[in-house]
Parts: C-alpha cells; structure tokens; sequence
C-alpha cells in the first residue's frame, strides 16, 4: 500500500466515477481500475461497488476512507514540515474554532506573524470536536477549542473567558432598556449551541423543552450575518460582538432578569510545544 494507491482511492471515493477521477488524476482510467483492483486486493476487501455508470463506497470502504484521509493528511503535514527545517525556525500546525479565531486568536497571529518571520505557522478553522480527534491524530501541534481535553499526553488550559451578551440588529430597538426572560422567549432567537458548553445549555434552558429555533449552527461566527437588518436576536462572546457595537451594526441588550454564564475556550498542546506555544499566543 502506498501513498499514490491510497490518493486513487481518496479521489475515487469523492468523484464516484472512474473517467472523472482519472481526468482528476491525469491518468488513464485503466491505471485508476488498476490501482484500485491491487489496492482490494491487498486489503482483503471491497472498497467499491459497481454501478452502471458510477461507484459506491461499500461499508468497509467507508471505514478505510477515514483511514485513508488521516494517512495522507499526516503525510502531506510531515513531508511540509520537513521540507522547510531549512528555512524557518520554528513550525506550529495550529487548529482553531472560527469563532476563537476570530474573536481572539487573529490579532495573536498577525503580531507574530509580522514580528517572528522565521516562524512558520499552519492554521485551519475546523469544529472543537473534529480537532480534538486530529490533535490525538498528530495532525497539529496546538488547537483552541471550546471543548477541554483530559489526557496525560497534551496540555490543557483555559485559554480565554467571554461574557456572553445579547445582541439585535443596531436598528431594532424595541428593548432599548432591557429585556426580561419571558420577553426573550417570545421573539425570534437563533442559537448557537457552542459545543454544548454550559452555555449551550443555559440557552436551551430558557426556552420550553423540545423548542424548535428558526436557525441552529454551531459557530456564532456564522450566525451573525443573520441578525442584521432584521428583529432576530442572539447571545455572542462579548470579544466577538464587541468590534460590531463598536461599528453600530449590531446592539447590545440588557438582560434584566438573567445572569448568562461565562464561555471558556481552551488551548490544547502537545507538551513539547507548550512554551513556543505561550510565546506566541499568551
């Protein structure tokens, strides 16, 4: 099995059809058939199953897909890191949550990244839950989540604390003065489950059980655009609003009867990269 076979497959498992993962490759489709044939062969298995004019991945091929997509990750991320020893000091595979990214970690990027040119930094934006498992998977070096981990192997602190605050459009001013809980409930919220964090759960717990909201996503970064120009509401890490209040797009509301939580998110590290880590964004 090498890296090629297992690209083949990838590319295979993500086009479902042989002419265009061989014009994908530039290769001919009989090299795709072949690699393909060897690569079943070796496993033991059917990654594919054959239709009139396309493929499917069969159960076992989903299972090796995960595996596939990991092995060539970390090969790609190796294979870089190595080639540029030679021409920076220090490298950093780094996984962020947008919304840390965002509303914390982007000025800490930049300063480094201006005053630091020797370094080398590799950032991705991804889910706290998919980095987690791409941390334990070597894929990076340190990730900022809203989701802590508990493992011998890595370094885990709390990174940043936000105060939660309710914002609206800057032009809906239908509670300039405040509102109450009973209030809240009864106007369009969108919501952010952030992870499930405590504050997830403090938000669903103000609303009646099973309550279905007009919009649902996981990163707040994204709901924001939802709320301009438009009665909407929802509860931001103050970090995150506060360049929006700032800009008189978006309001702040009193909450007169409620005492949000705090929202943590974290910074997870390998242990050997704890210090580059805090002098780059502590």
């Amino acid at each position: 099995m090498d890296i090629e076979s297992l690209n083949t497959f990838l590319v295979l498992a993500n086009t479902r059809n042989y002419t265009r993962a061989a014009a994908q490759l530039f290769v001919a489709q009989s090299t795709v058939t072949n690699r393909i044939n060897e690569l079943e062969k070796e496993l033991n298995l059917k990654l594919f199953a054959r239709t009139n004019r396309n493929v499917e991945l069969t159960a076992e091929g989903e299972r090796f897909k995960e595996y596939a997509e990991k092995v060539i990750s970390l090969t790609n991320a190796s294979l870089s890191e190595i080639s540029s020893y030679k021409k920076f000091s220090n490298h950093l595979r780094i996984g962020c949550s947008d919304s840390i990214y965002e509303g914390h970690l982007a000025p800490a990027i930049l300063y480094h990244h201006k005053n630091y040119p020797d370094d080398s930094l590799k950032i991705t934006i991804g889910l706290s839950s998919h980095l987690i498992e791409q941390l334990q998977d070597n894929i990076y070096d340190v990730i900022f989540t809203y989701l802590p981990l508990t493992n011998s192997k890595y370094h885990c602190e709390v990174y940043k604390q936000d105060k939660m605050i309710l914002v609206t459009d800057y032009e809906n001013i239908k509670y300039e003065h405040g509102i109450y809980r009973q209030e809240l409930i009864k106007e369009n919220y969108l919501m952010c489950n952030y992870a499930l964090q405590d504050v997830g759960q403090f938000i669903r717990g103000l609303f009646p059980k099973y309550h279905q909201f007009a919009l649902e996503i996981d990163d707040c970064s994204k709901i924001i655009p939802f709320i301009f120009h438009s009665n909407n509401y929802t509860f931001l890490p103050s970090d995150t609003a506060i360049p929006y209040l700032e800009s008189k797009r978006l309001r702040n509301v009193e909450l007169l009867d409620l005492e949000p939580p705090v929202i943590n998110s974290y910074m997870i590290c390998k242990k050997n990269k704890y210090q580059l880590c805090c002098d780059t964004f502590l």
